[in-house]
């Protein structure tokens, strides 16, 4: 069980249809406009990809693909090894139209939870990638609203 505090979720509502949310999410050009400034990624269920910010990143596995629906990728796993439950964090989106020209967008990242790291450094995980994500999905809802009223 999932400590409350523990837990990286965020929602959004997106002011655009759930394909053009969808292509914003899963394209690499149109990823690198709201999330990463680097984005090497096929998105097919076990292709290995690269994102990067900054000085920073690393490489991904696409975990499930299912348009428009759900995108998973693993993240944040030790050089050298396949990520799996237990060693890798699982970014997981859910994408639920609302009418014709709404989406709700859904993002949750676990598996830090399971790592066998000291509780303050899970909580400062938590902590920093709930901030991220909420950064994220802010900057990919404007992107959105601003393309289509503009």
């Amino acid at each position: 069980m999932l400590m409350a505090d523990l837990m990286i979720a965020r929602e959004v509502l997106i002011e655009a249809p759930v394909q053009v949310v969808w292509r914003t999410l899963t394209e690499p050009d149109k990823m690198s406009q709201w999330f990463a400034d680097r984005v090497e990624l096929v998105v097919e269920p076990g292709a290995h990809g690269y994102v990067g910010f900054g000085d920073q990143g690393g490489p991904v596995v696409v975990e499930t693909v299912d348009p428009p629906n759900r995108f998973a990728f693993r993240w944040n796993h030790p050089r050298g090894e396949e990520p799996a439950s237990g060693n890798s964090m699982l970014v997981e989106f859910t994408l639920t139209p609302e009418g014709d020209e709404r989406t709700r967008l859904r993002v949750v990242e676990s598996g830090h939870e399971l790592r066998s790291w000291p509780d303050a450094e899970k909580q400062r995980y938590a902590d920093e990638h709930r901030g991220g994500w909420a950064e994220f999905l802010d900057r990919l809802a404007k992107l959105l609203s601003d393309r289509l009223s503009g």
